[in-house]
């Protein structure tokens, strides 16, 4: 391991998070009864502009008066380049309660963006008295921001987690697609003539690329990293298919657009009990040969060692992690 320590962020569990419009009140009772493990309401892509403002007042009442359990809870501001921004900042934290744990910064391009908002932020706190300190969930969805992604991630010491934001990113980098996330025709190869002159075609992830690139700064600065939305709601097998590549890749949790999908969320981003029993068993092995002088052992036809439990111990402390939630 490196000499540099990276810290960690508050431990928050992140396997699905709820999106619900800041402008449709009558949502916010049955999301804070959902299985969600974090809710954000939105004040951004989700509300016309004639409706930000009751938006924004209709959230500062709801985090004080609703029951959100031991959900952690979040408020989706509107980008740096609205006049929307600042409003949503200063209203929302001098007026809503303490039970506000993070603050959603959409489209983040540079770090300066992240610092901007913790200024803002930072005076309010210490102004207000505000006895809870607000973390920040950055959204990754243009070319410039994942340009910077390294930078961002670094850019505040409230930071704690990053969202890939496909359809945004997918605009910004004229990507020819019009869903929200998931498998695309045109991105797959062709493979050569087989010996009877056939030929197959495997289908890629066109988003492979960005979400490891997004799960890499996130892990290197001690954040949760966060796949975004995926716009067909009817199609679970797909959302699970598109959540378990980004789990595999690092991810912790996967964004739920529609309350259909918390639960798939929750279970594709937790580890399975066949996981957990083996992740174990291999602390067990570890610790046996740890005891015999032994750096390596043998389980089940399978080379395990130091590497092996680090792996086997993240594993272990999520499970115990959700058990406790």
């Amino acid at each position: 391991m490196s000499f540099f320590n990276v810290e960690q962020a508050k431990p928050r569990l992140n396997r699905s998070e709820l999106a619900v419009p800041g402008s449709q009140p009558q949502m916010f009772e049955k999301a804070a009864k959902s299985a969600a493990d974090v809710v954000f309401l939105d004040l951004e892509d989700a509300v016309a502009p004639d409706d930000k403002a009751q938006a924004r007042k209709n959230i500062i009442q709801a985090i004080g008066d609703i029951d959100w359990g031991n959900k952690s809870l979040s408020v989706r501001i509107n980008g740096l380049d609205t006049h929307y921004m600042y409003r949503d900042v200063v209203d929302v934290l001098e007026q809503a309660s303490d039970r506000l744990d993070l603050i959603m910064i959409p489209k983040v391009g540079t770090a300066s963006d992240v610092y901007a908002v913790d200024m803002l932020v930072t005076q309010i706190e210490t102004a207000r008295n505000r006895k809870k300190r607000i973390g920040f969930e950055m959204i990754i969805e243009t070319a410039l921001g994942m340009q910077n992604v390294h930078e961002i991630a670094a850019a505040s010491k409230r930071n704690e987690s990053l969202h890939f934001g496909v359809a945004d990113y997918a605009a910004s980098t004229r990507a020819r697609t019009t869903s929200i996330g998931g498998a695309n025709a045109d991105y797959a190869v062709l493979t050569e003539p087989l010996a009877d002159n056939s030929r197959q075609v495997h289908w890629g992830d066109m988003w492979h690329y960005a979400i490891a690139r997004m799960v890499v700064a996130a892990r290197a600065n001690g954040l949760r990293p966060v796949d975004g939305p995926f716009g067909n709601f009817s199609d679970p097998d797909a959302f699970k298919a598109a959540a378990a590549r980004a789990a595999v890749l690092g991810c912790e949790g996967k964004w739920a657009i529609h309350p259909s999908q918390i639960a798939l969320a929750n279970e594709v981003m937790s580890p399975s009990d066949a996981e957990v029993t083996r992740a174990r068993r291999i602390l067990e092995a570890m610790k046996e040969a740890e005891a015999q002088g032994k750096g390596a052992v043998s389980l089940d036809g399978r080379l395990i060692d130091y590497a092996s439990i680090r792996q086997a111990q993240v594993l272990v402390e999520k499970a115990a992690q959700i058990a406790g939630h």
